[in-house]
């Protein structure tokens, strides 16, 4: 996921147009509401992918040991960050290096290194004098470093990786072999087994038309630079799932494009993303626009699940926004709920990672057309997809 901080979301909301101010101000009802921990602020960060990710964890842990915990980002951004250095030099800088990541990254730093609490490293910040995390410097010292190692005339030295776990050691903290937490001693992989969170009971999902249904694939996006594997449904499973998950008291990750000028960045609704239909879109009927572009269904069954005004998302619709970079890979969230507003439509209940950035303090409400539409992938139990679609995916 690339990385979409609270600087380029307060530029966004300043290019925002100023006809959302003459929308209908929606409020929100909530259908089921299921446990998450505190909002947190990745500030300037491209981590959104941690955030999101640990916070989909930390759900985990309210939904089965009915207890907070508060997991640490920095100990999963060290791990993923020299395991991407060393991914990009393995292969001469043909892996892109960056900020970004994906959900599987804290599968396998869970699998692989263990997790910590937050006090185990140093708050976000602290070492060089800030209150949250600001990578600005660190990612320019870090690219040059790797770049200068993956794309170099020499060859790698066996010492390099050591430099570069000297610049994450100043800045995110020394990654801690021991601690002790709530009376306890622990390892950062004995920490993890306490948890009693299997990775491999976590799963993603997601519906594209390039692909067979009911297999898996690597989506195509830089930050999927493991090449993990996600499950491919049609659309209308897809959103099943993700409902039926919510209505179950589960949580997932979401890793969604945010770029939208539609995504509730100003205006009486922000805070509410969804996907309008023109009104060129309520005459094209019939058309090829139609086929491609979707509009409000004139099926009474559907327009009954559709969000008044909005688009009918098709398959064919968010492949044609996928190949041609409308929708792009942009955020991860936590989805952990549904809502209705005082009309009587549905939407997601999102976390965000922007701390109390809008009226709903950093949550927001997602509408079904939007995550119909600009999803990339979810992170979510397998016990929480529909046993007649987990069957047909042989999970």
């Amino acid at each position: 996921m690339k990385k979409i901080t609270l600087a380029l979301l307060l530029l966004m909301m300043g290019n925002s147009i100023s006809a959302q101010d003459s929308q209908e101000t929606l409020s929100f009802t909530p259908i089921v509401e299921n446990p998450i921990t505190s909002v947190k602020n990745q500030s300037r960060s491209g981590t959104c992918w941690a955030f999101s990710s640990l916070g989909f964890l930390e759900a985990e842990l309210l939904r089965t040991k009915k207890k907070t915990y508060d997991l640490c980002e920095s100990f999963l951004v060290y791990n993923t960050y020299l395991d991407r250095a060393k991914a990009a030099v393995r292969l001469h800088g043909d892996i892109s290096f960056s900020q970004g990541g994906s959900f599987y990254d804290a599968v396998y730093c869970l699998k692989h290194y263990g997790i910590c609490p937050q006090e185990a490293m140093p708050q976000p910040g602290t070492l060089y004098g800030d209150t949250l995390y600001n990578h600005n410097e660190l990612d320019k010292v870090t690219t040059a470093y790797v770049e200068a190692i993956a794309k170099g005339k020499d060859k790698p030295s066996p010492v390099w990786q050591k430099g570069l776990s000297g610049i994450y050691d100043a800045y995110l903290g020394k990654l801690p072999e021991s601690f002790t937490y709530e009376g306890k001693d622990y390892t950062p992989k004995s920490f993890a087994e306490s948890l009693g969170l299997n990775p491999d009971d976590y799963v993603s999902l997601t519906s594209f038309t390039h692909h067979p249904y009911y297999t898996t694939f690597a989506i195509e996006v830089q930050d999927n630079w493991r090449w993990a594997l996600s499950y491919n449904l049609p659309l209308d499973e897809f959103m099943e799932t993700m409902e039926s998950a919510v209505k179950n008291g589960y949580t997932f990750a979401w890793g969604a494009d945010v770029s939208e000028s539609n995504f509730g960045k100003s205006g009486v609704n922000h805070g509410v993303a969804t996907i309008p239909a023109s009104a060129k879109d309520k005459d094209t009927k019939g058309s090829d626009q139609e086929h491609w572009l979707g509009t409000v269904s004139s099926n009474k069954e559907q327009a009954a699940k559709d969000v008044k005004g909005e688009m009918t998302i098709t398959p064919e619709l968010r492949q044609v926004a996928y190949d041609n970079w409308n929708t792009t890979d942009d955020h991860g969230m936590l989805i952990y709920g549904l809502a209705k507003d005082q009309n009587g439509k549905e939407y997601f209940m999102m976390k965000n990672s922007w701390g109390s950035y809008n009226k709903f303090k950093g949550k927001g409400y997602i509408s079904k057309a939007y995550m119909a539409y600009k999803t990339m992938n979810i992170l979510i139990h397998k016990d929480a997809i529909p046993k007649k679609i987990a069957k047909k995916l042989g999970l």
